[in-house]
Protein backbone atom coordinates (compact mmCIF):
# COMPACT_ATOMS: atom_id res chain seq x y z
CA UNK A 1 0.00 0.00 0.00
CA UNK A 2 0.79 3.19 -1.00
CA UNK A 3 2.17 5.69 1.79
CA UNK A 4 0.51 8.67 2.71
CA UNK A 5 2.95 11.78 3.78
CA UNK A 6 1.88 15.01 5.46
CA UNK A 7 3.71 17.86 4.55
CA UNK A 8 3.44 21.17 6.75
CA UNK A 9 2.99 24.42 4.09
CA UNK A 10 4.67 27.20 5.45
CA UNK A 11 4.73 30.82 4.49
CA UNK A 12 3.01 33.85 4.47
CA UNK A 13 -0.60 33.75 4.52
CA UNK A 14 -1.94 37.67 5.36
CA UNK A 15 -3.57 38.82 2.24
CA UNK A 16 -5.70 37.31 -0.74
CA UNK A 17 -2.42 36.28 -3.09
CA UNK A 18 -0.84 34.52 -0.28
CA UNK A 19 -4.16 32.75 0.89
CA UNK A 20 -5.24 31.90 -2.88
CA UNK A 21 -1.94 30.63 -4.14
CA UNK A 22 -1.05 28.61 -0.88
CA UNK A 23 -4.84 26.96 -1.32
CA UNK A 24 -3.82 26.53 -5.63
CA UNK A 25 -0.54 24.81 -4.42
CA UNK A 26 -1.14 22.15 -1.67
CA UNK A 27 -4.00 21.29 -4.12
CA UNK A 28 -2.16 20.81 -7.37
CA UNK A 29 0.24 18.83 -5.05
CA UNK A 30 -2.27 16.33 -3.85
CA UNK A 31 -3.52 16.19 -7.06
CA UNK A 32 -0.12 15.90 -8.72
CA UNK A 33 1.01 12.87 -6.70
CA UNK A 34 -2.76 11.02 -6.45
CA UNK A 35 -3.29 11.52 -2.65
CA UNK A 36 0.22 10.61 -1.81
CA UNK A 37 1.23 13.78 -0.29
CA UNK A 38 -1.26 15.55 1.78
CA UNK A 39 -1.00 19.54 2.53
CA UNK A 40 -1.53 20.81 5.65
CA UNK A 41 -2.53 24.30 5.30
CA UNK A 42 -1.98 26.70 8.46
CA UNK A 43 -5.06 29.27 7.14
CA UNK A 44 -7.16 26.16 7.20
CA UNK A 45 -6.19 26.51 11.11
CA UNK A 46 -5.94 29.84 12.50
CA UNK A 47 -8.16 32.75 13.01
CA UNK A 48 -8.21 36.01 11.78
CA UNK A 49 -8.99 37.41 15.73
CA UNK A 50 -8.08 36.65 18.74
CA UNK A 51 -4.52 35.98 17.89
CA UNK A 52 -2.65 33.89 20.89
CA UNK A 53 0.51 31.61 21.90
CA UNK A 54 -2.24 29.24 21.20
CA UNK A 55 -1.63 29.85 17.24
CA UNK A 56 1.94 29.66 17.63
CA UNK A 57 1.44 26.22 19.59
CA UNK A 58 -1.04 24.93 17.05
CA UNK A 59 1.16 25.96 14.21
CA UNK A 60 4.63 24.08 15.94
CA UNK A 61 2.54 21.26 17.12
CA UNK A 62 1.57 20.72 13.07
CA UNK A 63 5.03 20.79 12.41
CA UNK A 64 6.06 18.13 14.88
CA UNK A 65 3.57 15.92 13.14
CA UNK A 66 4.49 16.52 9.50
CA UNK A 67 6.64 13.68 7.77
CA UNK A 68 7.79 16.62 5.24
CA UNK A 69 7.83 20.52 5.41
CA UNK A 70 7.60 22.86 2.22
CA UNK A 71 8.49 26.34 2.69
CA UNK A 72 7.80 29.26 0.71
CA UNK A 73 10.80 31.78 0.63
CA UNK A 74 9.53 34.40 -1.36
CA UNK A 75 9.89 38.34 -0.71
CA UNK A 76 12.99 39.95 -0.17
CA UNK A 77 12.86 39.72 3.80
CA UNK A 78 11.91 36.18 4.40
CA UNK A 79 8.60 35.88 6.77
CA UNK A 80 9.72 35.63 10.44
CA UNK A 81 7.40 33.08 11.26
CA UNK A 82 8.23 30.73 8.45
CA UNK A 83 11.68 31.00 9.06
CA UNK A 84 11.15 29.81 13.13
CA UNK A 85 8.88 26.51 11.65
CA UNK A 86 12.26 25.90 9.35
CA UNK A 87 14.43 25.70 12.07
CA UNK A 88 12.13 23.98 14.67
CA UNK A 89 11.44 21.27 11.58
CA UNK A 90 15.33 21.09 10.87
CA UNK A 91 16.09 20.74 14.96
CA UNK A 92 13.76 17.44 14.37
CA UNK A 93 15.20 16.29 11.25
CA UNK A 94 12.48 16.88 9.48
CA UNK A 95 13.00 16.72 5.26
CA UNK A 96 12.00 20.01 4.08
CA UNK A 97 11.62 21.66 0.41
CA UNK A 98 12.45 25.24 -0.08
CA UNK A 99 10.43 26.90 -2.68
CA UNK A 100 11.50 30.57 -4.03
CA UNK A 101 9.43 31.42 -6.78
CA UNK A 102 10.50 35.04 -6.41
CA UNK A 103 12.68 36.52 -9.42
CA UNK A 104 14.47 39.27 -7.19
CA UNK A 105 17.70 38.88 -6.10
CA UNK A 106 17.98 39.56 -1.89
CA UNK A 107 19.51 38.31 1.24
CA UNK A 108 23.40 38.70 2.58
CA UNK A 109 25.14 35.92 0.13
CA UNK A 110 27.74 36.78 -2.42
CA UNK A 111 26.99 32.84 -4.17
CA UNK A 112 24.16 31.01 -3.32
CA UNK A 113 20.54 31.17 -1.91
CA UNK A 114 18.35 34.78 -2.54
CA UNK A 115 18.10 34.83 1.09
CA UNK A 116 19.79 35.28 4.53
CA UNK A 117 23.17 33.21 4.66
CA UNK A 118 22.10 32.15 8.20
CA UNK A 119 19.11 29.67 6.57
CA UNK A 120 21.20 28.02 4.35
CA UNK A 121 23.50 25.23 4.50
CA UNK A 122 20.75 22.49 6.59
CA UNK A 123 20.65 18.67 5.64
CA UNK A 124 18.20 16.78 4.13
CA UNK A 125 16.87 20.07 2.73
CA UNK A 126 16.40 20.86 -1.12
CA UNK A 127 15.67 23.96 -3.25
CA UNK A 128 12.80 24.98 -5.88
CA UNK A 129 13.69 28.00 -7.36
CA UNK A 130 11.91 29.49 -10.56
CA UNK A 131 11.21 33.46 -11.45
CA UNK A 132 7.62 33.01 -11.48
CA UNK A 133 6.91 36.22 -13.93
CA UNK A 134 8.47 33.60 -16.51
CA UNK A 135 6.45 30.52 -15.81
CA UNK A 136 3.19 32.57 -15.78
CA UNK A 137 3.87 34.43 -19.36
CA UNK A 138 4.60 31.31 -20.52
CA UNK A 139 1.33 29.54 -19.21
CA UNK A 140 -0.70 33.10 -19.96
CA UNK A 141 1.27 32.87 -23.64
CA UNK A 142 -0.87 29.24 -24.50
CA UNK A 143 -4.41 31.21 -23.69
CA UNK A 144 -7.85 29.26 -22.73
CA UNK A 145 -8.55 31.47 -20.10
CA UNK A 146 -7.91 31.59 -16.47
CA UNK A 147 -8.70 28.51 -15.57
CA UNK A 148 -6.48 26.78 -18.10
CA UNK A 149 -3.52 29.11 -17.03
CA UNK A 150 -3.98 28.33 -13.44
CA UNK A 151 -3.75 24.39 -14.18
CA UNK A 152 -0.73 25.11 -16.82
CA UNK A 153 1.52 26.78 -14.20
CA UNK A 154 0.45 24.45 -11.03
CA UNK A 155 0.29 21.23 -12.44
CA UNK A 156 4.10 22.13 -13.70
CA UNK A 157 5.34 23.53 -10.15
CA UNK A 158 3.92 20.68 -8.53
CA UNK A 159 5.81 18.24 -10.13
CA UNK A 160 8.81 19.84 -10.07
CA UNK A 161 8.01 20.03 -6.18
CA UNK A 162 6.65 16.38 -5.87
CA UNK A 163 10.15 15.28 -7.41
CA UNK A 164 12.34 17.61 -4.88
CA UNK A 165 9.73 15.68 -1.90
CA UNK A 166 10.83 12.45 -3.05
CA UNK A 167 14.07 13.03 -3.69
CA UNK A 168 14.75 14.61 -0.10
CA UNK A 169 12.80 11.73 1.56
CA UNK A 170 15.96 9.54 0.40
CA UNK A 171 18.50 11.80 2.23
CA UNK A 172 19.96 10.14 5.18
CA UNK A 173 18.85 11.09 8.82
CA UNK A 174 20.84 12.33 11.03
CA UNK A 175 19.55 10.52 14.08
CA UNK A 176 21.96 7.97 15.06
CA UNK A 177 19.93 5.56 16.80
CA UNK A 178 16.26 5.67 18.33
CA UNK A 179 17.40 6.77 21.66
CA UNK A 180 18.53 9.96 19.96
CA UNK A 181 15.93 10.47 18.10
CA UNK A 182 13.18 9.91 21.13
CA UNK A 183 15.54 12.42 23.30
CA UNK A 184 15.48 15.07 20.55
CA UNK A 185 11.69 14.68 20.24
CA UNK A 186 11.09 15.06 23.67
CA UNK A 187 13.30 17.39 24.54
CA UNK A 188 11.74 19.88 21.02
CA UNK A 189 8.30 19.72 23.16
CA UNK A 190 9.48 21.19 26.04
CA UNK A 191 11.63 23.53 24.34
CA UNK A 192 8.50 26.38 23.28
CA UNK A 193 7.21 26.37 26.51
CA UNK A 194 3.65 27.79 27.47
CA UNK A 195 2.20 24.74 27.82
CA UNK A 196 3.16 23.14 24.41
CA UNK A 197 4.12 19.93 26.19
CA UNK A 198 0.64 19.44 27.04
CA UNK A 199 -0.45 19.11 23.39
CA UNK A 200 1.09 15.08 23.30
CA UNK A 201 1.32 12.47 25.58
CA UNK A 202 4.18 9.75 25.72
CA UNK A 203 1.77 7.65 24.06
CA UNK A 204 1.41 9.94 21.03
CA UNK A 205 4.59 10.63 20.86
CA UNK A 206 5.85 6.85 20.55
CA UNK A 207 2.89 6.13 17.71
CA UNK A 208 4.09 9.53 15.89
CA UNK A 209 8.00 8.56 15.69
CA UNK A 210 6.72 4.68 14.79
CA UNK A 211 4.67 6.10 12.21
CA UNK A 212 7.58 8.18 10.72
CA UNK A 213 10.26 5.24 11.02
CA UNK A 214 7.89 3.22 8.96
CA UNK A 215 7.55 6.12 6.70
CA UNK A 216 11.14 6.34 5.93
CA UNK A 217 10.57 10.34 7.28
CA UNK A 218 13.42 9.59 9.68
CA UNK A 219 16.21 6.95 9.00
CA UNK A 220 18.05 5.02 11.47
Amino acid sequence: MTETYYIYFAGDLFNHKDLIGNLLLSEAIEKESSGRFICVVPQHLEQSTNRSIDIRNSDLSEVVKADLILLNFDGTELDSGTVIEFLFAKALDIPAVILRSDFRAAGDQERGDPWNLMCSGYPRTRTVSLNAMSWYQEAWNKGGGTSAILDRFYRKLSKKINAELDLVLKEPSVFDNEKMLSNVYEWALRFPGNGFSDLFSKEDLLNLLTSKQNKGSVLI
